[in-house]
């Protein structure tokens, strides 16, 4: 690549690193978009970026849809590249937001995967009948991580991200920060809390050391636990559930806003819950709860 368009993508990251304060994993996946197109561009001898047209963006898209990218993903390289024209526009760059009259097609929304309220159960009930049985502090830590994954719908970057300063007893809640660095305080139910308890006063002391610091939940050596770690307990947590395929923390957090909304919760508080910037991102709940819906009833009802 010229070094012309590599000052452009170092630039462009600065942008998204400091200015949108975006997580590694989303900047990791617009500037891989970036330099797709900037690859895209050389092939057809365009050598700065001042001379982009809307011809180069429909022929770099259609390019990935010959390659067989689906329309998800082209939706979402869309999406990165009118983010990067806007930006390079600011910036002078280029002389118009090119990217700002770019039609896509829509990606295909896929339903989250989501646990049953008795699978639920069933996988919280057999976490805490193993640490009975094991009475370790990692086993107590594990039933502690699963319960608050359920209870309050946090990522798992959130739930590593607790400090003992963040919970709050007397309220039954925590503080997570989330993307973005935005802040929110998240309600937890009895079985949560109490899973939360017992780890801190009966399991946390035996694996803390100066590490530790004030995290939370801590790893196999003293210090905060890695999502990598997290995923790992909630895998062989799920595992516990016959006739489900593999699941990870995610499935909880879509788990704990189905269930929330087959409850009765509005769909402005899950929302606020799950911490998420747009309602529209919540509302793929609404059709999960009634694809459970009509799937129970062909199931039950004598006339489905």
């Amino acid at each position: 690549m010229s070094e012309e368009f590599e000052k452009i993508i170092n630039a462009f990251q600065r942008h998204l690193e400091v200015e949108r304060n975006l997580s590694a994993h989303t900047i990791r996946a617009y500037l891989g978009d970036l330099s797709s197109l900037l690859n895209h561009l050389e092939v057809l001898n365009v050598k700065n970026i001042s001379q982009l047209e809307l011809s180069h963006l429909r022929s770099w898209l259609a390019n990935l849809q010959v390659k067989g990218a689906s329309r998800t993903t082209i939706s979402r390289r869309a999406v990165s590249v009118r983010l990067f024209t806007k930006w390079a526009l600011k910036n002078k760059y280029i002389a118009t937001d090119i990217g700002a009259s770019l039609a896509t097609p829509k990606g295909h929304r896929t339903l989250p995967e989501v646990l049953g309220i008795d699978d639920a159960k069933l996988a919280m009930d057999s976490m805490a009948t193993r640490a009975a049985e094991e009475e370790t502090p990692m086993s107590l830590r594990d039933v502690a991580m699963v319960e608050i994954l359920y209870a309050s719908g946090a990522r798992v970057a959130e739930l590593c991200g607790l400090n003992l300063a963040d919970i709050d007893y007397n309220r039954q809640t925590i503080q997570v920060l989330g993307k973005g660095n935005k802040e929110r305080v998240i309600p937890i139910g009895n079985p949560a809390m109490r899973a939360l308890k017992k780890w801190l006063e009966d399991g946390r002391a035996h694996m803390m050391n100066e590490k530790s610091e004030k995290a939370v939940f801590l790893g196999a050596r003293g210090k905060r636990i890695d999502q990598r770690a997290v995923r790992s307990v909630v895998y062989e947590a799920l595992t516990a559930i016959e006739g489900i395929e593999r699941m990870g923390p995610h499935a909880l957090r879509h788990s704990a806003a189905t269930h929330l909304l087959e409850g009765g919760a509005d769909l402005r508080t899950v929302q606020e819950i799950l911490g998420h910037a747009s309602l529209a991102t919540t509302q793929i709940y609404t059709h999960v709860s009634t694809e459970r819906l009509q799937k129970a009833f062909k199931q039950a009802h004598p006339r489905a």
